[in-house]
């Protein structure tokens, strides 16, 4: 069955560039071959075309890494800015060797192309930090440049970090400008709140008055975060619910064809494909799209080619497994009043389009679905709607060892009010949408295979669920 998220055959994805050019999304990223001894060190940037997020065309390797003993062994994170008919690329040149060594570990670097596909570097421009001006100069990453029409000129904005002050909290994004992109002159901080270690991966967008400032911070959460101004000049702030996505989404970067605007970012891996592995760098495509609430704040949903490529409906088989169900063809309810129930509807296909509404009734400790469970529900996956908390849960029984295994996002229920669920599963991957508005990424490693089953817990709940396959 065909996947839905995008990973090389060869290795894992990591940090996404998108640059949406005449009608195409060019998706460059971040190759981890994950094996040094056969493929060398490094990471260098390959290049993904696509329209809808589903059919994706591969275009190869778009720079090199560099050789052994240069300044971009691994080619970091960058952006992509057209001038003039050439298009340029500003990435982050990294080698760790230098750590030490009175070397800088990174640097921003520079290609151009006429074409998006065939890319020269320019050997001549290495944009080190200035650590006159207090910048540390091993953290000098992620260039991000646009064109600044108020200003007339190019900014840069840089992950970067300061030489004073508590150590996790120097972070800062810097600013340089440019009136031609060849020079670059580093001015003060474009934010530097004393907030986190550093905010990798910074993106700038703006929809009508207000301005968005995306970044990335792997010390206090590993998560992609978003700030709001109605100027560059800031104040930025930060909305109730600051993340696109939890805990398993990172690196997020956006592109736009004016009309819309998406978010890509990665769902990492875990060591030794185990639900207690430990998270890793890189792993397989997630987009989002983007939406704008009245207020400014930001909300995502599941870009909809991507669900317009699940058409064939699965059929569904209830068998009650808990508690007293009561089942027709609208919809499936069970009450549960200090109780749990539960009931399997058939398998779960491993590529497939889930699609629920539920509607707990007051009262209800919690409502949702199972995935992958075994028939006497000995294991399971569990995505869990929790009124009182506000929060949907993606969860698993039994739990590795003592250690939790949620991942959570905040959500408003209404009791009566239905939820609406989207779960894209493909394999290992997992990804839920809730009301059009929230998302939440996960793995399933340790169960590959089960059904699709529903559940109450302390209460009431109604049900409509359709499977859809590709």
């Amino acid at each position: 069955m065909r996947s839905i998220l995008y990973r090389p055959a060869d290795g894992v994805a990591a940090d996404f560039i998108p640059f949406y050019w005449e009608g195409d999304y060019h998706l460059f990223y971040l190759k981890d071959y994950r094996d040094a001894e056969r493929c060398g060190e490094g990471t260098p940037w390959f290049h993904l075309v696509t329209r809808d997020f589903v059919a994706f065309e591969e275009w190869g390797e778009a720079l090199p890494r560099g050789p052994a003993g240069s300044q971009d062994v691994w080619v970091f994170t960058g952006s992509v800015i057209e001038r003039e008919g050439v298009f340029h690329i500003f990435y982050t040149g990294h080698n760790g060797h230098f750590q030490g060594a009175g070397k800088p570990v990174q640097a921003v670097m520079h290609a151009a192309s006429p074409d998006l596909r065939t890319w020269t570097k320019d050997p001549n421009f290495m944009f080190f930090a200035p650590t006159d001006r207090g910048h540390e100069p091993d953290d000098w990453r992620d260039p991000f440049v646009f064109w600044n029409a108020e200003a007339g000129e190019y900014w840069m904005l840089l992950a970067a970090r300061k030489t004073i002050g508590p150590s996790r909290h120097r972070g800062l994004i810097a600013l340089a400008a440019s009136p031609d992109l060849a020079t670059w002159e580093v001015r003060a901080p474009f934010w530097a709140p004393n907030l986190y270690f550093t905010h990798e991966c910074p993106d700038l967008f703006r929809i009508g008055a207000w301005w968005y400032l995306v970044y990335s911070t792997f010390t206090e959460r590993s998560v992609t975060h978003y700030r709001m101004s109605r100027s560059l000049a800031g104040p930025w702030l930060a909305p109730a619910n600051d993340t696109f996505d939890g805990r398993a989404y990172y690196a997020a970067k956006t592109a736009g064809d004016g009309d819309r605007r998406f978010v890509f970012g990665w769902l990492p891996t875990r060591s030794g494909e185990r639900d207690d592995g430990a998270w890793n760098w890189g792993g397989a495509l997630v987009v989002h799209e983007i939406v704008q609430a009245a207020d400014g704040t930001l909300t995502v949903r599941a870009p909809q080619p991507v669900l317009d490529a699940f058409v064939t409906l699965q059929p569904i088989a209830p068998q009650p497994v808990l508690g007293t169900w009561n089942i027709n063809d609208a919809a499936i309810s069970a009450a549960a009043v200090g109780r749990f129930a539960a009931l399997t509807v058939g398998e779960l296909p491993d590529v497939c389009l889930v699609e629920a509404e539920i509607t707990c009734a007051e009262n209800t400790t919690s409502a949702g679905l199972l995935l992958r469970a075994e028939a006497g529900l000995e294991t399971y996956y569990q995505v869990r709607l929790e009124p009182a908390n506000r929060r949907i849960v993606f969860d698993r029984w039994p739990r590795p060892g003592d250690q939790p295994f949620m991942l959570e996002r905040p959500l408003a229920m209404t009791p009566g009010q239905p939820v609406r669920l989207r779960l894209m599963i493909d394999g290992t991957c997992v990804v839920v949408y809730a009301d059009d508005a929230v998302a939440l990424s996960c793995r399933m490693y340790d169960h590959r295979e089960g059904l699709l089953g529903l559940f109450v817990t302390e209460g009431e709940a109604s049900f409509k669920v359709t499977v859809k396959l590709r």
